[in-house]
């Protein structure tokens, strides 16, 4: 019987990582997308209630309603568009900026 000298980790997220989503192109797109959903959501709350602002005042900075705000602060929604992150940006005198990045070290962004 041969022995690995391989380190085992008691990390739960590397496990399921490593068991479901290594290797797997479309489980590992999907997992960027809800990380990616779930820092703009966290962002937008984190910087109103910095700001000490309700969803509903800064409805109103922006020229929406409260369920708007409400939705955009969700991990699920699925639906942000630039002009309204500016409207926000600008209301929590913030500015939005976009990064693309190469998905892969040998891939270059023109």
């Amino acid at each position: 019987m041969i022995m690995r000298n391989r380190k085992r980790t008691t990390d739960a997220v590397k496990i399921l990582h490593g068991r479901y989503i290594r290797g797997n192109t479309k489980r590992a797109a999907s997992v960027r997308l809800e990380r990616e959903k779930a820092h703009i959501a966290m962002q937008i709350s984190h910087l109103r209630t910095k700001a000490g602002l309700t969803q509903k005042q800064l409805a109103e900075l922006v020229g929406t309603t409260q369920s708007v705000i409400s939705r955009l602060e969700s991990t699920e929604y699925r639906g942000h568009s630039m002009n309204m992150l500016e409207k926000i940006a600008r209301a929590l005198r913030c500015e939005v900026r976009v990064e693309l990045v190469p998905e892969k070290k040998e891939y270059a962004c023109a």
